[in-house]
């Protein structure tokens, strides 16, 4: 319990640290107020952009607000209740017309619930009004707090709670001073507001520079690791990737057993402990960490590192940390990961090698590469883990292979993007793979309105055909029958009217027998 509350501590301190500093730095994106027109910005607004969802890299949302008057933490959404309200001949508010960006009022439940409802109402983006004022705007007159009300240090992180793999839409947090600006026209005026959100990726030319900052034990891009392989040798040299590795460093964990199981190099190299009360520990997380450094130092050179790639992949197939956590690496067996590097091509000799004459991990002294990582972590401003950075600025959103793609292609200088990007934008994320493979999405553009990008696949042509002939052959089968019914109704009004028949002649004949039927 003591290593569990002193690794709080310092994961808090850590991130504070980071978070202190103003976003607005490592940010990508831009909101703006287009109407009423007074309220634009040539500087536009603050705001915090959530770790989750999906952000249209290179493009801009601009759209009609509602104002939810709601915090959206209940199951039911009411797309009547709100404002502009415009009446109906019934008296009720009409529903939400889309396409509209939705605020809501920060509240109780978590970001990723708000988001979620407001995707399933209909919403193209989420604005969160913080009911909160930072001391800083409240101390300088900028921000009111409501009465009763106090003040809090620094705008809250938005991240994923770990079930926003579903959301597809992004969503802002306004600064309290800024959402109320907008409540009063919305609420007070019922009037109307339209705004502009827009995603950069800066500093375009024709080489795109990125970094994905992560753990060999975080879970939540096992996915994307496994399969951006393809991506990355598809994006080739236009495209120069760097990986770094959570490893944090605190002066209160050297030469003393408070840290004891998280660190290597007698305290000075630390990571978190995946497992808890597991078999695995911090001190394997760096070690294995120290190994991917060194994969990458000797197959990276290029930006593209396909035998790193090809080596996390079947890492995650035998040695992963949760399927297998008796396979993960540890100083006593590290049989997996050499059979992994095997697998991968890689000599794992030459590896294990540049572990040891970087400085090792058993010595109290100093290793330069996990120096060198320590010292990246803390110009990058990279707060919070897993992280992709491009020409050094944080990609927000979720971290799958088709965000991190098209976040990559939106980063080039306009006609300067390499074919893949071209091909294989409006590929769904379980297509995408092949695409960079092939050059061609295996069917129809996920994108609404780009269906002149892409054409439609073979299989898919012949599925149609065959579907339609079905349902042609199935409609004509029924009128056939119809016919003959209608036609033997006929004979028996022909024969009534012009025969004479008894009850026990040729009435009985015409009636139905088994499965056939006789006149």
């Amino acid at each position: 319990m003591k290593l569990l509350i002193h690794k709080a501590a310092l994961a808090v301190a850590c991130l504070t640290s980071y978070v202190s500093a103003d976003l607005d730095d490592t940010t990508t994106s831009r909101f703006q107020v287009e109407v009423p027109s007074h309220l634009f910005r040539d500087e536009g607004y603050r705001h915090r952009e959530a770790l989750f969802g999906g952000i249209p890299y290179g493009h801009e949302i601009s759209q009609m607000v509602y104002y939810a008057d709601s915090d959206l933490c209940d199951e039911q959404v009411d797309n009547r209740k709100g404002y502009p309200c415009t009446l109906e001949s019934d008296g009720k508010c009409k529903p939400w017309e889309t396409p509209f960006i939705l605020m809501v009022d920060r509240g109780t439940c978590m970001f990723v619930e708000k988001v979620r409802r407001a995707q399933m109402a209909g919403a193209a983006a989420v604005l969160i009004a913080d009911n909160l004022c930072t001391c800083a705007s409240e101390n300088s007159n900028q921000c009111q707090s409501n009465p009763g009300v106090q003040c809090e240090g620094l705008e809250p992180i938005m991240a994923d709670d770990g079930s926003g793999g579903d959301i597809t839409i992004p969503a802002f947090l306004l600064f309290k001073e800024d959402a109320d600006i907008l409540k009063d026209v919305l609420v007070n005026q019922n009037g109307l507001v339209q705004v502009k959100m827009t995603w950069d990726t800066p500093a375009p030319d024709d080489r795109v520079e990125w970094e994905f900052w992560h753990s060999p034990t975080e879970q939540t891009t096992k996915y994307f690791q496994s399969v951006f392989e393809a991506e990355a040798k598809g994006l080739g040299t236009h495209a120069f990737f760097t990986p770094h590795f959570a490893i944090w460093q605190r002066s209160q964990c050297i030469g003393n057993n408070v840290c004891d199981g998280l660190c290597t190099n007698g305290g000075r190299y630390c990571a978190d402990d995946p497992d808890g009360p597991g078999s695995i520990n911090g001190a394997d997380v760096v070690i294995e960490s120290l190994r991917r450094i060194c994969i990458w130092n000797t197959h990276g050179t290029d930006g593209v590192g396909q035998k790193w790639w090809n080596y996390i992949k079947e890492f995650g197939k035998t040695c992963d940390d949760v399927a297998f956590p008796e396979n993960f690496p540890s100083p006593q067996d590290f049989s997996c990961a050499t059979s992994a590097m095997a697998r991968a091509g890689i000599d794992h000799a030459a590896i294990e090698s540049c572990m040891l004459q970087s400085g090792g991990t058993t010595s109290t002294g100093t290793n330069v590469l996990l120096d060198n990582e320590i010292s990246a972590l803390e110009q990058s401003g990279v707060f919070i883990f897993p992280a992709i950075t491009i020409n050094n600025k944080l990609m927000f959103g979720k971290i799958d292979n088709k965000n991190v793609f098209n976040a990559i292609c939106a980063g080039f200088l306009d006609g300067t993007a390499p074919d893949v990007c071209n091909q294989c934008e409006s590929c769904a994320s379980n297509e995408l793979e092949n695409c960079a493979a092939s050059g061609v999405c295996s069917s129809s553009p996920v994108s609404p309105g780009d269906g002149e990008k892409g054409g439609v696949s073979t299989g898919t042509l012949v599925g149609s055909l065959l579907f339609t002939v079905g349902i042609m052959g199935g409609a004509g089968f029924v009128y056939y029958r119809r016919q003959q019914a209608e036609m033997r109704d006929q004979v028996r009004g022909i024969l009534a009217e012009y025969m004479p028949l008894d009850d026990d002649g040729l009435s009985t004949q015409l009636t139905s027998k088994g499965s056939g039927t006789s006149i």
